[in-house]
């Protein structure tokens, strides 16, 4: 469960603040520190292959809760790929991301996603499934049609993006932030008959499961 940092107040009530652990999987060169670069900062920039792990972070201020988000952005390299369950432990979602234009980094995605399955129970992760590079669309090796059809086999959630064009990147952190409150909301305890609940959520927030 995420960690629920504060409560606060608004006029309808308590308002409550979660902080989530996102992390991004996919082959190098896909794209995966231009989409968190652009979802933080709204920019684009051909960025360095990631050496290990690169951090971001972001606050929403949504109706319903304030959300931080914790963005870890993992290398794709072969040689860090033995040390990357470091980086993905404890996580709350992750983004499975492929180049549109590479098969190979598709199929890449689904070795990821068996990775995922060996750490994680069902249902423990929110995992979504991002086609990059849509602004490459005339060297397409990947069809929308491939990508949706393995997501809902897995049960994922799927989005193509651009972080060149900014296609749908906000979109896609969205939906799964929005997953995981939804989940959220389905664990936090009903009101009793009395108007009050006997749960703390807060104790919620340690895990037990190790590594």
């Amino acid at each position: 469960m995420a960690q629920m940092v504060t409560s606060g107040t608004s006029p309808e009530g308590p308002r409550p603040s979660y902080m989530f652990k996102v992390v991004l999987l996919g082959s190098m060169s896909v794209g995966k520190s231009s989409l968190a670069y652009r979802y933080v900062k709204n920019d684009f920039r051909e960025l360095l292959p990631t050496v290990g792990c690169s951090f971001f972070t972001q606050v929403l201020e949504l109706d319903e809760a304030t959300v931080k988000i914790e963005i870890w952005d993992t290398a794709g390299q072969e040689k860090y790929q033995s040390v990357c369950h470091l980086y993905y432990r404890d996580a709350h979602a992750a983004l499975l991301v492929y180049d549109i234009a590479n098969k190979q980094t598709f199929s890449r995605a689904k070795l990821w996603l068996e990775e995922l399955e060996k750490k994680f129970l069902p249902d423990e992760i929110v995992i979504a499934l991002v086609g990059n590079k849509t602004d490459l669309a005339a060297e397409r090796e990947v069809t929308t049609e491939e990508g949706e059809d393995f997501a809902r086999t897995k049960g994922l959630l799927f989005m193509e993006t651009s972080a060149k064009s900014n296609h749908q990147v906000n979109d896609v952190f969205m939906a799964v932030v929005q997953e995981l409150l939804r989940r959220e909301k389905e664990k936090a305890p009903r009101p009793s008959p009395h108007g009050r609940s006997t749960v703390d959520l807060r104790a919620n927030g340690e895990r037990t499961r190790c590594c």
